[in-house]
């Protein structure tokens, strides 16, 4: 059986006259990496603002690994990570030093592996200020799992930093949910957040719109597949063919771009139209709608 780990009920927040949040349900299982998506202004700040334990709730009930994050902050910090997008560490302060103060905080011994892992061995005795934005951000996520929590929350974790440090932060995430932990992403990535998340919740003005998993996500939209095809001569280009199932179609790049609702008969019918043509098939791809196609399906359908 499937455990959860937090739980938010009938969540709500409001600002002055603006609800950020607005009756809010949704649960996150133990070892499962759960991406928070939506634009800004959607909400997802607050929701984890308010499951940090940073700020209270107005209306409904949460709780992260068993605790009420306004009630009990203290065991709520031995329970989380937590990787804010902007750090607020002292501009002096180095690696080294932060590695053993949040160490000491939690008790635990300080974790200089991590640095190895994220390049940041060499800049152990570097002043914060004089670390660059994505070394700030590969020191913030050290810093949240070093003490092994429970559950971690990460907020736009990737920005900023180059493709190599991407790899290996989605290496370290992939063994973090190994040994146990719990992630909540909030990603403005749609791809990182197909690649990575278990479930994902799509927010937008303050409500969840949809839930589950990227596949069940993507297949409840206007389910087009999308099929590109390039040839030698480039006929499909210039004759500017009919194809069964297809709704729509464009040229980009030397290719032909066909969005089908059947891929089966669509292909058939491409490919018999490329013999008839006498032409000859360099390329065909077929993609399957995308968790951003299906985001910016939805985000749209709201404006």
């Amino acid at each position: 059986m499937t455990q959860e780990i937090i739980t938010v009920s009938n969540f709500r927040k409001q600002y002055g006259n603006f609800t950020a949040v607005d009756d809010i349900s949704f649960a996150v299982t133990r070892g499962e990496i759960f991406g928070l998506l939506g634009p800004n202004g959607a909400g997802k700040t607050t929701t984890l603002e308010c499951l940090e334990g940073i700020r209270a709730p107005d209306a409904g009930q949460l709780r992260v690994a068993g605790i009420d994050p306004t009630r009990d902050r203290r065991g709520l910090r031995s329970a989380i990570g937590v990787q804010l997008q902007s750090s607020g560490m002292p501009e002096s302060i180095t690696p080294d030093e932060a590695m053993k103060l949040f160490c000491a905080y939690h008790g635990a011994a300080p974790r200089y592996d991590l640095f190895d892992r994220l390049g940041l061995a060499e800049k152990r005795q570097t002043q914060f200020h004089a670390l660059s934005t994505g070394q700030q951000r590969r020191l913030a996520l050290a810093l949240a799992v070093a003490h092994r929590p429970q559950v971690i929350f990460l907020d736009e974790p990737t920005a900023g930093l180059d493709v190599q440090t991407r790899v290996e932060l989605h290496t370290l995430m992939r063994e973090l949910k190994a040994d146990g932990a719990t992630i909540v992403l909030a990603t403005h990535d749609m791809a990182e957040a197909e690649e990575m998340a278990d479930r994902v919740a799509i927010l937008l003005q303050g409500r969840i719109v949809t839930i589950g998993t990227p596949i069940q996500i993507t297949a409840t939209g206007a389910g087009m597949t999308k099929v590109s095809v390039h040839t030698v001569e480039g006929r499909l280009l210039a004759n500017g063919h009919a194809f069964p199932a297809v709704a729509r179609h464009t040229v980009k790049d030397n290719y032909a771009i066909y969005y089908s609702t059947d891929i089966g008969r669509t292909v058939s019918a491409l490919i018999e139209a490329v013999n008839a043509e006498h032409d000859t098939l360099v390329d065909l791809r077929v993609e399957r709608p995308s968790l951003e196609d299906r985001f910016l399906e939805l985000t749209n359908s709201k404006k």
